[in-house]
């Protein structure tokens, strides 16, 4: 294995600058050799701003002549499939945004190949990796509420009340925000609950927007519930809105677990990335909720003040992608199979507000 990772990025957005760029130099053994942008003068700028040496305009050139053993794809969401299936065939190792794919035949080709290829693969579902929800799934995993009955996962932001063309509100090209924040909740229930196996939905499109070039779009939803039961047993809900006003608190998520042995919430109210979370536990001898803190160990390396910070100090997300490569070890998760997960039960979603029915999803035995 060479000493460093030579990685390729897909994509120019804020989300590159702001996670991919910044993450994958922070690692030391990780050289970001090449980035790949639509329009060449702000993929020049970019790549001046982290001194890449090289910067191509089509993402099949950069794959043919990056010389790169890795690639990052950080495009909008119809994109993903053709660019990871090309660069699957070139034995590139593959970071993909969330969602994996746009639908689910090519969630799970996507992870088919990437298996059979043999290369590590991971999809940046950004939220498994902060310590607060880490601390959480630990909670659950050592049995502190017992057997689940019931669940609420909820992602409210307002960035979809604008009337201005957004690719993630056009069903061209994405799922709306039931693919967009929606699915992270998706990927939560599935990381902390487990298997989806029934899904009900509405989905509703509150914003009239304007198409690309000012025509007519074919809207995807701002906003979505789902009624879902999982595999275990348990009940839950998952909403996703993209239309709500928050005023200064830009977005919320709250997750909320009600079992047997107890009830665990956690809710994080932020106006950006580095915000933190409030826990709250009552067991069910109990009378009163306690704000319960994470662990110093979960804070390893990074201030509580800035829990964003674990992108660039700890092995997680791009820096556990790259560690993965480096060690020879299988994909860390969330990998493809978890894209493929979540992408089951967006496209249930998607299928049971069309039918007005249920829909049942299947789960390997």
């Amino acid at each position: 294995m060479p000493q460093k990772i030579r990685v390729g990025v897909v994509g120019t957005s804020w989300w590159t600058d702001l996670m991919y760029l910044p993450a994958l130099q922070s690692h030391p053994q990780a050289e970001v050799a090449a980035l790949c942008g639509r329009n060449r003068g702000p993929a020049e700028e970019l790549a001046a701003k982290y001194n890449i040496p090289k910067v191509f305009t089509e993402y099949q050139e950069m794959i043919q002549h990056g010389d790169l053993d890795a690639l990052v794809i950080g495009t909008p969401d119809d994109l993903h499939y053709e660019i990871a299936m090309q660069a699957l065939d070139a034995g590139l190792h593959l970071l993909c945004d969330k969602p994996l794919a746009l639908t689910l035949e090519q969630a799970q080709a996507m992870y088919e190949k990437a298996r059979a290829s043999r290369v590590n693969h991971m999809v940046l579902f950004t939220y498994r990796w902060m310590p607060f929800f880490q601390y959480v799934h630990d909670l659950i995993e050592q049995g502190v509420i017992g057997r689940l009955y019931h669940c609420e996962f909820q992602y409210l932001a307002g960035y979809g009340r604008t009337e201005k063309y957004q690719w993630r509100f056009d069903q061209k090209r994405a799922n709306g925000i039931l693919g967009d924040i929606g699915v992270h909740m998706i990927d939560m229930a599935h990381w902390l609950v487990g298997d989806i196996e029934r899904v009900n939905a509405q989905l509703g499109v509150f914003v009239s927007r304007q198409g690309a070039k000012g025509g007519v779009i074919a809207p995807a939803n701002d906003s979505a519930m789902l009624l879902v039961k999982f595999a275990n047993g348990a009940q839950g809900i998952i909403q996703a809105s993209g239309v709500t006003h928050l005023a200064d608190r830009d977005s919320v998520q709250a997750i909320r677990l009600y079992g047997e042995a107890g009830s665990l919430e956690i809710t994080r109210t932020f106006s950006g990335p580095e915000a933190g979370a409030v826990i709250q536990l009552a067991r069910s001898h109990e009378k009163q909720f306690q704000v319960i803190e994470v662990p110093e160990v979960y804070w390893e390396k990074v201030s509580r003040s800035e829990p964003f910070a674990v992108f660039t100090k700890q092995s997680v997300g791009c820096r556990l992608f790259i560690d993965d490569i480096l060690e020879n070890r299988l994909p860390s998760t969330p990998n493809f199979y978890d894209g493929y997960k979540a992408q089951q039960v967006v496209e249930a979603a998607l299928e049971a507000h069309q039918t007005g029915q249920s829909i049942n999803i299947e789960n390997p035995a």
